[in-house]
């Protein structure tokens, strides 16, 4: 079964997040979840604390969409369909205005970059399968964008042969390029070089490069202290779901008043696969 997880502020989907939605972590876990086409709303969804305060055009919506490591690669664009459905759901809205997609084994070197340029980075020939599985989310990201659910489209992480690779197969060029320089003081010079050519915004972020940690996930659902009771604790004292946790996506999504550059909604949902569910 699949399980998916809204969760409040910080950059990473912890404890803190599904429980400050609620009240009392040992009631059964039944009564503040609920199952919606198969999939366990944790918390459960409420309608009556969705959607902006004032007029849609007053907002600017981000969205950053992460690919987590072992998924399918056949499941990433029903993933990506996934998680923009909840963040429209969540807002009340039918757009947002910048959607940037994060792809596992996709990580920007600066050190790579600097001593090679664009030439470094190159795409190895082990990666065909890879490259058609960006390619393949791209294309529903492309729809999204000619339908006007995403007004601006961009990647995170991509080197210049990556981004080089992607603006000769797409048929909508990525508008933005978000990277991670980590401890470097600049950006590489021929990072910056290709952006400017293309006319791509090139941005920074700190987001983690685990952001969904296996042990914290298990920590966030579990029996423990500082779990939700989602699921059975390994020595049988605490009864719910059992089976192995396969994180599969996280979405994160912040939403500013444009003339007080005030952040009003901010969060995350995360999408987990459980294999095998217990009798309760």
């Amino acid at each position: 079964m699949e399980a998916s997880m809204p969760a409040e502020n910080g950059d990473v989907v912890d404890a803190a997040g599904i429980q400050s939605a609620i009240k009392h972590p040992r009631i059964p876990y039944t009564i503040w979840t609920n199952m919606d086409n198969g999939c366990l709303n944790v918390p459960a969804n409420n309608p009556e604390v969705r959607g902006l305060t004032d007029e849609r055009s007053d907002y600017d919506i981000t969205v950053k969409f992460f690919l987590l490591p072992k998924t399918l690669f056949s499941d990433w664009r029903r993933h990506l369909q996934d998680a923009i459905a909840a963040v429209l759901q969540e807002l009340s809205v039918d757009s947002v205005d910048l959607l940037i997609t994060s792809f596992p084994g996709v990580s920007f070197d600066v050190d790579s970059e600097e001593k090679g340029g664009c030439g470094s980075n190159k795409i190895q020939a082990t990666e065909p399968e890879l490259i058609d599985a960006i390619m393949d989310v791209w294309d529903a990201v492309e729809t999204m964008h000619t339908s006007g659910v995403a007004l601006k489209t961009g990647v995170a992480e991509f080197g210049c042969e990556r981004l080089k690779e992607l603006l000769s197969r797409a048929h909508h060029r990525p508008m933005v390029n978000q990277i991670n320089v980590r401890d470097a003081c600049e950006v590489p010079q021929p990072i910056m070089d290709l952006a400017k050519q293309e006319r791509i915004e090139l941005l920074t972020h700190n987001d983690c490069t685990n952001i969904l940690p296996q042990g914290t996930l298990r920590e966030l659902l579990g029996g423990g202290p500082n779990g939700a009771g989602v699921l059975a604790s390994p020595n049988g004292e605490t009864k719910g779901l059992d089976g192995d946790l396969n994180p599969e996506w996280v979405v994160k999504y912040t939403a500013v008043v444009r003339d007080r550059g005030v952040i009003e909604h901010k969060g995350y949902f995360a999408s987990v696969d459980l294999s095998q569910q217990a009798t309760v």
